[in-house]
């Protein structure tokens, strides 16, 4: 649909100079925190910024933010405006963390400073970072068991760094002296805080150039703007009401059963309504999401679906939501919230892809891969080191497949796009831990006509530590990343110590605190995207080029895809496709699938623990949840888990 220009403030061009001038106001500051900040994680681009006006609401994000802080950044721009009112001055730089002030967890501290033109305030510059460590009761600031915030790290109301110009250290020093790692947190501090600078200094050539008030009507502009935009694509879409539901893998405080997030959209005379009523009340760890971040998620995955339009306060005019009060997706203070992003958020993004899935079937794609983090902290005892390290570590992933082709491999997660995969060498420079093994893990991309895309496995080597403790952060060893119109699911997540040693141990998806010491090793998957489709449409051509590939083992072709290929010669990837064996297996698959759906998870688990059957042939297959480190079966889980898979998969397969 062609948009008319429809303004008296503006003419058109001057507007489009100026909209494009925010947008590269923003991108300025970010430019500005990736030369100055001093975290690692900072610097693989963990960060946000915005212009805000002096309402607080968003005029401009740049095209550098990641997924996790759109929606979010007004919230506590109003915030610092609630708490100071009238005691604004210029000169003064505020900080705030707090999630239940509409931020999103205690580690994304954000950094705002106002912005005076002749003494008028005019609008906010605003900075937001993910500091690797604000205090708590773990390096990281990730304790997996905490029940309320206390044990998370340092809570930060809205409070001045400096006033009038006059650098407060003492309330600096006073923050980060409950963080490990003080310098760099007042390093990152100080990037921040000069990146919101030099964005009040393009904001203000702006003013010298075009004036006040054309500055000033053109944030209005801005926001009517991407409205009428956002609302005129609304319109073309069909009216109706979809409903999808996704799950945390178990409330600990309640033992197994899967958590369901219920997400429903309406679409009605131009707006987007999404309701989550009947979503789990919150749960006992940290996995929960406040109102900020889950409307987050929220904008996030609306967002997706509309990657050309401008994201200001305008969009969220258009997208309105019912978040429910004490669930897991609004969890009340004091009540721990900093795992949201491994547990709520995406779990909302991706029900949220979903839904829009139905409504444009031609865009449809499947859940990608969940967040998660991995953090190993301690004390650095290599020479010349001697202090406190945090390995912190995101690992890429695999995204959902798409209406007309695989999902993308080894790629950042939609908590956060834009993140990069952060780079081993850093990684070994900056703490002693070592990686010992980085690559495509085969089978992790659901099965599908079209395959999500993979996830990959990593490893890595204490070096000399000394009391060192390991935390996960994620999510997704029970409720498995789901396929789509008939796909199949991923790969389970979970950390494995010492693997191949006497001292091996399953540590799971959600631990803090453990014990780690020099020589210890450890590796984990991450997951595969959904597949969408039946697997037996799928090109055994396409198979083929996916077993030559490494994508999928010769065993799952057959097993996922009913396509059994012969090896002529391993070491040269030269295979063929048995045509006539493919043929019969495809049709005993589609024969017998929907039975094994039925079948007895107590019989299952005997035939896992013979050996008859492997993991992939359980989640798959059968349907059927164990507690992967006892091997006992979970029958609560698993009457959910097969109930979604059958929702997904059966209607769309032919028998």
């Amino acid at each position: 649909m062609e948009l008319k220009w429809s303004s008296d403030r503006l003419d058109p061009v001057t507007f489009e100079v100026l909209k494009n001038g925010f947008v590269n106001l923003v991108d300025q500051m970010a430019a500005q925190i990736l030369r100055t900040c001093y975290s690692f994680v900072i610097y693989c681009r963990d960060f946000s910024c915005c212009l805000n006006d002096r309402n607080g609401d968003t005029v401009m994000q740049g095209s550098w933010d990641i997924a996790v802080h759109v929606g979010t950044l007004h919230f506590t721009a109003k915030s610092v405006i609630d708490a100071f009112k009238d005691k604004i001055y210029p000169g003064d730089v505020f900080a705030i963390n707090d999630p239940y002030l509409g931020g999103t967890h205690f580690c994304d501290v954000r950094i705002i400073r106002p912005v005076f033109y002749e003494d008028e305030l005019i609008a906010f510059m605003q900075c937001n970072g993910h500091w690797a460590d604000v205090g708590g009761t773990v390096p990281g600031s990730f304790d997996i068991r905490a029940k309320e915030h206390y044990g998370e790290g340092i809570r930060i109301p809205p409070v001045k760094l400096w006033e009038r110009g006059v650098y407060r250290e003492d309330v600096a020093r006073l923050l980060v002296a409950n963080m490990r790692g003080e310098e760099d947190r007042l390093g990152d501090m100080r990037a921040q805080a000069e990146a919101a600078r030099i964005g009040e200094l393009q904001l203000l050539r702006l003013i010298k150039k075009y004036g006040k008030d054309t500055v000033l009507a053109a944030f209005e502009e801005c926001k009517d703007y991407v409205e009428r935009l956002t609302r005129n694509r609304i319109k073309e879409l069909p009216e109706g009401t979809w409903v999808v539901e996704d799950y945390i893998d178990m409330d600990p405080d309640k033992g197994e059963g899967l958590i369901p997030i219920r997400v429903s959209l309406t679409i009605k005379d131009g707006q987007l309504h999404y309701d989550l009523e009947g979503t789990h009340p919150y749960i006992g760890c940290f996995l929960n999401a406040t109102y900020g971040s889950a409307y987050s998620g929220v904008i996030a995955g609306t967002k997706m679906l509309f990657p050309d339009i401008p994201l200001n306060s305008g969009f969220y005019r258009v997208v309105s939501a019912n978040l429910p009060e004490g669930t897991v997706v609004n969890a009340p203070w004091p009540i721990a919230v900093t795992g949201f992003c491994s547990g709520a958020y995406e779990k909302i993004m991706n029900a949220i892809f979903e839904i829009w899935s139905n409504i444009l079937p031609e865009r449809a794609m499947a859940p990608c891969f969940n967040l998660e983090y991995l953090l190993v902290g301690g004390w650095d005892k290599r020479p010349g080191y001697n202090c406190h390290f945090m390995w912190y570590d995101w690992m890429a992933g695999g995204h959902g497949a798409r209406s007309d082709r695989d999902g993308s491999n080894c790629s950042a997660p939609m908590f956060g796009v834009g993140l990069t995969v952060q780079p081993c060498e850093g990684q070994e420079r900056l703490t002693p831990v070592v990686t010992s093994k980085h690559e495509i893990l085969t089978d992790s991309g659901g099965p599908g006509k079209f395959r999500g895309g993979c996830g990959l496995v990593k490893g890595g080597t204490l070096g000399m530590v000394e009391r060192a403790v390991m935390s996960y952060c994620c999510d997704r060893s029970r409720s498995i990343n789901m396929g789509i119109f008939g796909g199949l699911p991923s790969y389970p997540h979970g950390v494995i110590l010492n693997p191949g040693k006497d001292s091996e141990k399953y540590l799971g998806a959600i631990f803090s605190n453990y014990p780690v010491k020099q020589g210890d090793s450890f590796i984990r998957p991450s997951q595969g995207g959904g597949g969408l489709g039946d697997p037996l449409e799928r090109n055994p051509k396409r198979v083929l080029e996916d077993v030559i590939d490494g994508y999928v083992s010769i065993e799952r072709a057959r097993k996922d895809y009913g396509v059994v290929i012969r090896i002529i010669d391993e070491d040269l990837c030269q295979y063929e496709i048995d045509e006539e064996a493919t043929r019969k297996e495809r049709e005993y698959i589609r024969q017998n699938r929907a039975s094994w759906l039925e079948e007895d998870p107590v019989k299952v688990r005997e035939m896992y623990i013979r050996g008859e059957i492997d993991i992939l042939d359980l989640i798959r297959r059968y349907g059927v949840i164990l507690d992967w480190e006892t091997k006992e079966l979970l029958p609560k889980t698993t009457e959910q888990y097969r109930n979604k898979l059958k929702k997904n998969t059966l209607p769309y397969w032919k028998s």
